[in-house]
């Protein structure tokens, strides 16, 4: 059955996603952040709530909507938590080489 809190969730497909949609979702650090953290991560196993993020709950919310919006992540409900998967190989075919840039680490020299 699926809640009313899993109904408001919309994940837009990569594909959709105009290439200034997805450069204003990048751009974000706090949003870089949540990727990078993503990455480093086995599928579905990050919880919202344990992303080290220097931000408020609400403020927390619209940076995952955004990166939803953009195709770049894609969430579920797992009880009280909610799930986080980085959409990689899809984002990957729509914009080549863009979530590699985002996910290179932000101190390396190019």
């Amino acid at each position: 059955m699926t809640t009313a809190r899993a109904r408001g969730l919309t994940h837009a497909p990569p594909a959709e996603v105009s290439l200034q949609e997805a450069l204003a979702a990048v751009a974000d650090p706090v949003r870089r952040s949540i990727l990078r953290e993503l990455a480093a991560v086995p599928e579905w196993t990050k919880a919202c709530g344990t992303f080290d993020l220097p931000v408020a709950k609400a403020t927390r919310s619209h940076h995952f909507a955004v990166l939803r919006a953009a195709g770049l992540i894609e969430q579920r409900d797992d009880g009280p938590r909610r799930l986080n998967r980085l959409r990689r190989p899809e984002f990957d075919a729509a914009f080549p080489g863009l979530l590699a840039l985002v996910l290179r680490d932000p101190a390396a020299k190019p």
